[in-house]
Formats: structure tokens, sequence, C-alpha cells
């Protein structure tokens, strides 16, 4: 698939290019000037495609790879310790296309943003070659601790004597069945890796798809004269997508992960007006009406229902009336149809434990009860967004 996304993005240029060519030799002068004009706006429109796809190719691809030796190991355990392989389901195949179809889809629609001026060409950030190599080191090596906590199904290690009553009950759980679970730097360092290789390089790419609705409110105001709340911030991959597109906006970020958040500092260091603080979204540290916008990204999955219900309140409260909020999260039940299955089968192989809840949760009515008024949902491949705009006064 990327191969032939590749071949696309240099087909279209020179394409574009040599039609150019041919309607300046068959024009006057006049014409030639015009067609000069249109050349010189298809070169940048060539370019920027050209630029887009040599970030992005390769990195789908790196992570596509590793979704790929990730999933046969997970095949050869399983050989090791049963002396046999589950058979696959026939829809897989199938599955598979439609899967690869709708990331060529994302790729087309994150491109198009780029193009409209939404946001710049993305810059992932994902640091020097030797640090991605020891997240992947550090990836892997935590791979065997996933399956052996899967089969003892151990979701509960990181509740803690030192932790009960500083966190709430709900959050101290190994989502993922990952080790430490949001509680400690290594599991910060290994977030991103796991959540790209889970999502085949295109995580990043489906948290910039909440960047359209934030530009839509924006329009014709001065960032710096706004303010956005980032709710459940993690390691800070979003609010740096979101500071590419409006660096001189101030932005606050807050998880309750202390570990999440050093590496969010760490991460986001070179951006201005940026502030990262440990806090709950359930009790939201500002005033009434002090944000313009909010986000929340991958974050309501892993929310009890009581929980999303507070936090949406939370939001309402600190929103200035016309104030938006844009949910990023999973798909849900029968918005594509087609994956209902896997997303039925998605908390039993990764610990989920508010998935199932999720799933049929009906946000515009949680919002429209705190005054938010519901605007549009869209899908982005595996993701959905939902976009909320408070009521005014």
């Amino acid at each position: 698939m990327t191969v032939a996304l590749v071949r696309n993005f240099r087909l279209q240029a020179h394409d574009y290019a040599a039609a150019e060519s041919q309607r300046r030799l068959k024009g006057d002068d006049a014409d030639c000037r015009m067609d000069i004009r249109h050349m010189n706006k298809g070169l940048a429109r060539s370019a920027t495609r050209i630029a887009y796809g040599s970030a992005q190719l390769p990195r789908l691809a790196w992570y596509t790879g590793l979704f790929h030796v990730m999933r046969q190991l997970a095949r050869e355990v399983q050989f090791r310790e049963q002396g046999k392989l589950q058979p696959q389901r026939r829809s897989n195949a199938r599955l598979e296309k439609r899967l690869n179809a709708d990331i060529a889809m994302l790729l087309e629609q994150d491109l198009a943003n780029v193009e409209a001026g939404i946001y710049p060409i993305p810059f992932d950030r994902d640091g020097s070659f030797s640090n991605i190599l020891e997240r992947l080191r550090l990836f892997f090596l935590d791979l065997p601790e996933i399956h052996e906590r899967r089969k003892r199904h151990g979701t509960h290690e990181v509740l803690s004597a030192p932790l009960r009553g500083r966190r709430p009950d709900y959050y101290l759980q190994n989502f993922h069945y990952q080790s430490g679970g949001w509680e400690t730097d290594d599991s910060a360092a290994r977030y991103d890796t796991q959540v790209e290789v889970l999502f085949r390089g295109t995580a990043n790419m489906m948290r910039r798809q909440a960047l359209p609705p934030l530009a839509e409110a924006f329009e014709g105001r001065d960032q710096r004269k706004m303010r956005l709340i980032d709710i459940g911030c993690g390691t800070g991959r979003f609010v740096d997508s979101i500071k590419q597109a409006w660096p001189r906006l101030p932005i606050t970020g807050i998880d309750l992960s202390e570990a999440y958040i050093r590496h969010a500092r760490r991460y986001l260091k070179q951006w201005p007006r940026t502030h990262v603080l440990v806090a709950n979204g359930e009790a939201i540290p500002a005033p009434d009406k002090s944000y313009d916008a909010a986000t929340c990204i991958f974050l309501m999955h892993e929310l009890p229902p009581r929980v999303r219900r507070t936090l949406i309140a939370e939001v309402s409260r600190v929103l200035k009336p016309g104030g938006r909020l844009v949910l990023l999260d999973s798909l849900q039940f029968d918005d594509e149809p087609e994956y209902n299955s896997m997303l039925e089968d998605f908390p039993k192989a990764y610990h989920e434990p508010y998935f199932s809840t999720y799933l049929n949760e009906d946000f515009a009515t949680i919002a429209g009860s705190c005054g938010l008024a519901h605007r549009v949902d869209k899908a982005a491949y595996l993701s959905k967004i939902m976009v909320f705009d408070k009521e005014p006064n």
C-alpha cells in the first residue's frame, strides 16, 4: 500500500508539470503569463505533496512493519505455548483491505488539510534515530510482560497503598496490560511507540483531524488572545500539533500522571505559552468561562460513564459562551458497521474496562444536558471527531 501511495504522489506531480508545459507551448503571451502563474501554483502544490509524502509515508511504512512484526511474534508465542495456531477469521482479508483503504483516505484528508492551509506540513518530532531505537527497545522488552499480564489478567498491579486516595481507583489500572499503568517514566517513554504501532503509524494523523474544527472556531480571531485546554494531554503529542498550527496560542494541558506530565514538559519545552500540569479533569483548576476551546483526545473510552458526564460538565463550566469542545476518540458501534466486530473484540485483547460502555454512549445527549450543542460527527480511519459548542448566554 505504501509503495502505491508514493508512486501516486510522484505521478501527480509529474503529470501536473507536464500539462502546464503543454499549455504554455500552445498559448499567446497573455496566456503564457497566466499559464506561468498556474504552473507556479501547480509546482508549489506538487512540492507540498512531495514534502508531505516524504515525511509521512516512510513513517507509515516503519510502524506498519512493526505492527506486522508484533503480530507475527504473538502467533509464534501462541504456537509455542499451545502447539497450534488458532485459525484466523475468514473476514480478515476483507477487513485488512478495508483498513488499508481507510488509511489511504486518512492520508488524503491529512494532505487536503495541509493544502487548505489549516495546518502546515506536519513535523512529527519522533526524535533522533537513537531515541527512536531506545523507545523501540522499551516497547519490545515490555511485550513479554504484557503477554504474561494478559494471561493472568493482571489489571490492577499499580493500585498500591501510597497511590490509593491520591488518584481515582478507576485510573489505577494497567490499561492495555502495560507495565506501570500510567505511573512510570518507562511507561511514558514507550507509550507513543505503542500507540503508533497499534494504529500502524496513523495515531498522530488521526489526532490532527481534530484541528479543522478548531480552525473553524478560531477563524478571524487573534490566537494570542484566546486560550485552549487539552484534557488528558498525556505525552503532549496533540498539544504539539496544535502549536505547530497556532504557535502563539496559549495552551494548558492537564493529566493525572506525573510521569506523563514530566515527559510532556520535556517534549513541549520549545513552545512558548504552553503550560502542562498534573490535574484531574473532574475538577479542572480554572475559573468559570476562562477558555475559548477544549479538547479531549482518546480519553473518553478510558473513563467510567459517570466520570465522562462529570468531565463534560466541567468542560462546559470552564468554556466561554460560544466556546468549542472537540472530542476525538474511537469509533462507536455502527459508525462503520464493518468494524463492529473489531471494536467488540478490542477490549478483550487489551485491558479497556470501560470501552464497551463507550461504544454505545450518547455524547450528544450528555453534552446537551450541560449546555453544549452538538455540531457534527466525522469518522477518520478508526477514530471519530465529535464537535460541540457552548450555548451563548
